[in-house]
């Protein structure tokens, strides 16, 4: 335990630079004494460490030093031979450096955990994608990513679903998100955070200004508390359906999640055909019946009655539609 914690220490202090006692006890989860028993460890174990006294000190390695992954554990290794994503990497400019750094990796670790990961990578692939659905045009990704790697403001031309569609914004970017094979900008406007598909970027200008993040801004904090105010803010409506057992136990692979575990969370018994009714979350009855008529007559719209009059009234004009081409 005591020599995990050390090899972390070391290389907490080699990817961060210089870290006060109390930063390294926060990292590790340890007391501040057990960090200066860990430091003197490491000194004396002649690794090249300096602590520097004063309010602004810490402990710092030698400019230079590195240490060799040799460490690494077998669970180690597979994980890290599963962590590289070389679609995601080339969008962002960065195959190449990935490539090299998996040589490096490579290189660093024991032949046997060397053969090791490189089994793993033929066993497991990781393809982050979407079904039904070709990926992003995104020719603005590069400019993007690099404006948030040096934090700096950019002037945008953007495309939006609602008039005026397109818009001009000055943004603060703080990071990019990859959701279902498509890309994401989280960046500020006027100290509001928004996010914006990297798709609908029509042009793109990195100013010379620079920005500073929030202190504390957790990007894959606020993107879980985007999603579930996401899915808050569109379905606000609520419908009444009857279904059948077979559809309710495909609804997972027919609806969207949200759909799916209201309609599992809020089923009934079975009434004497066998249906079962749910209550499911709905953008508007306009959306609804797009929704529902996929379900076919394994489906019945129950409530609310605008709902299901203009389900009525799709369903009759289908009817007509396929009537008139039999008899044609």
């Amino acid at each position: 335990m005591r020599a995990s914690r050390l090899l972390s220490a070391l290389l907490l202090l080699q990817t961060r630079g210089r870290m006060t006692a109390r930063q390294l006890a926060d990292a590790l989860e340890v007391s501040v004494r057990t960090v200066y028993r860990d430091m003197e460890s490491l000194a004396a174990a002649g690794v090249p460490l300096y602590g520097d006294p004063g309010h602004d000190g810490g402990y710092r390695l030698v400019d230079g030093f590195r240490t060799r992954l040799t460490g690494l554990t077998r669970d180690e290794a597979q994980a890290l031979s599963l962590a590289g994503l070389p679609g995601p990497a080339a969008d962002l400019g960065l195959g190449t450096v990935l490539a090299t750094a998996q040589l490096k990796l490579a290189a660093a670790l024991p032949e046997e955990l060397r053969d090791r990961s490189g089994e793993i990578r033929q066993r497991f692939h990781l393809d982050t994608s979407g079904w039904y659905a070709e990926a992003d045009a995104t020719p603005h990704l590069a400019a993007v990513t690099d404006a948030v790697w040096r934090r700096r403001r950019i002037r945008v031309r953007y495309r939006r679903w609602k008039a005026p569609q397109e818009v001009t914004r000055t943004l603060d970017p703080y990071g990019l998100v990859l959701k279902s094979g498509r890309w994401y900008l989280v960046a500020a406007r006027s100290e509001h955070v928004r996010t914006y598909r990297v798709s609908q970027i029509l042009r793109i200008q990195v100013l010379p200004d620079h920005f500073e993040r929030p202190r504390g801004f957790d990007l894959a904090a606020h993107w879980q508390s985007y999603l579930t105010g996401f899915d808050a803010r569109r379905l606000r409506a609520t419908a009444v359906v009857r279904l059948t057992p077979r559809i309710l136990r495909e609804l997972p692979d027919l609806m969207e999640p949200a759909v799916a575990r209201a309609a599992r969370t809020s089923a009934g018994p079975p009434g004497p055909d066998g249906r079962v009714q749910v209550v499911i979350p709905v953008e508007s009855p306009e959306h609804a019946v797009g929704m529902l008529l996929r379900l076919g007559a394994e489906a019945e719209v129950m409530a609310p009655t605008e709902l299901r009059a203009l389900m009525t009234r799709t369903i009759k004009a289908l009817a007509e539609t396929y009537q008139l081409a039999l008899d044609s």
